[in-house]
């Protein structure tokens, strides 16, 4: 066999038999989409992520882990996520929502329960809750 030979028949495909179970369906690969981890809001319950501050300071301070997650706690602004098929129906609030998806609110600073995600943690609130309606979470002074 000459050296040509040998690399056309080194070229060509091995083709595998089919190795699959019978009787075993093959688990196909989920996309997992990160927004559909999150709970979906039942009735007039709103899902909020609480604003998280910046790591570091304007004098240029780093601040720690744990001082981050403490203000991310007591935070009084957040983000709605979703909300529930019943909130701000116009038999309880005639003159129409509060908010809506995506605005930056104020709450109550341990309003509503905590569920821990990846990544921190988010709020469920009842749509009654909502104080107001902020335009950026940054210029609402946060102490905690």
């Amino acid at each position: 066999m000459t050296v040509k030979e040998q690399l056309s028949a080194s070229k060509e495909k091995i083709v595998l038999p089919n190795k699959t179970l019978v009787g075993v369906e093959s688990e196909k690969k989920k996309e997992i989409n990160e927004d559909s981890k999150l709970p979906e809001p039942t009735g007039w319950r709103i899902l909020v992520l609480p604003f998280k501050q910046k790591e570091k300071t304007k004098g240029g301070i780093i601040l720690a882990e744990d001082t981050i997650e403490r203000s991310q706690v007591a935070s009084t602004c957040g983000l709605v996520l979703r909300m529930g098929p019943h909130c701000y129906d116009k038999e309880r609030y005639p003159e129409g929502p509060w908010c809506k998806k995506g605005a930056w609110i104020n709450v109550a600073r341990y309003a509503g329960p905590r569920i821990k995600i990846d990544g921190g943690e988010i709020r469920l609130l009842n749509d009654d809750e909502v104080l107001a309606t902020v335009e950026d979470p940054q210029d609402i002074f946060q102490e905690f």
